[in-house]
């Protein structure tokens, strides 16, 4: 019987601890092939390189160091340089959270949804707090639901979105099936002046809190469950269309 093939990628670079705890806890579900930043590329969001060309660098038997993006990773592989269509495609394992509105700031959750829009069952793993003390946790997640997909198939145009607390695998609290929460940024830009009299800036702040709300993927975390949320291909805010329609807005 023929392995499943899994392509890998991350936000992370190729070179950390996370995909390379992913990449080798998934050999045991299947034949894996990684395709993943040379560098860090966090908070890119679904960013497509479009204005520069893109190299690709055999690193390791069937992993590729891109200097392009998670999405520029996904779209290459599967496009062009696997020669085949990959059976899942998993994101990560991301050294913190990607909780709530972070889905549309994470460079971790992109590469899952370029896997989605390509029409491939798609995971993002990401630790559930900032650290890698326990990432085998998360790599036993991941190869959980990694096999659960390849059997059960997964309804198109969705991505799971999965957080994993930074535990021991026999202290987790169980899985929760949940929804986004919500994020309350708190970011501050930082005036600089460089040698020359010019100003530059930095985005940054203190770490940002989260409006408590059950069935959430906050809530989950903080009761030391693993959240996962199936996310949709379709942002279109359904409830408020017929408003619009009969508002009558014309030209």
């Amino acid at each position: 019987m023929t392995q499943p093939r899994i392509l890998v990628t991350n936000d992370d670079g190729i070179q950390a601890p996370g995909i390379i705890r992913l990449a080798e806890a998934l050999g045991e579900v299947g034949e894996v092939h990684v395709y993943a930043p040379d560098r860090e590329q966090s908070a890119v969001g679904h960013c497509v390189s479009l204005h520069r060309p893109l190299r690709v660098t055999p690193v390791a038997l069937r992993q590729f160091m891109v200097d392009g993006t998670p999405t520029d990773c996904v779209m290459l592989a599967v496009r062009d340089l696997l020669g085949f269509r990959p059976d899942l495609v998993v994101s990560g394992i991301n050294p913190g959270p990607n909780l709530g509105d972070d889905v549309t700031y994470s460079g971790t959750v992109a590469g899952a949804f370029e896997g989605m829009l390509l029409g491939i069952p798609s995971l993002a793993m990401s630790m559930a707090q900032r650290g890698i003390t326990h990432l085998d946790t998360a790599a036993a997640i991941a190869v959980r639901l990694a096999r659960h997909v390849l059997k059960n198939g997964m309804p198109a145009d969705t991505l799971l979105n999965v957080n994993v607390p930074d535990v021991p695998y026999d202290r987790l609290g169980g899985l929760s099936i949940t929804c986004m929460g919500r994020r309350s940024y708190e970011d501050e830009i930082i005036r600089r002046e460089d040698p020359r009299g010019g100003a530059y800036y930095w985005i940054g702040g203190a770490t940002p809190s989260h409006v408590p709300a059950p069935g959430t993927d906050f809530e989950a975390v903080e009761n030391g469950r693993v959240s996962v949320t199936p996310l949709h291909r379709d942002l279109t805010h359904h409830a408020v269309l017929a408003l619009f329609r009969e508002a009558n807005i014309q030209l």
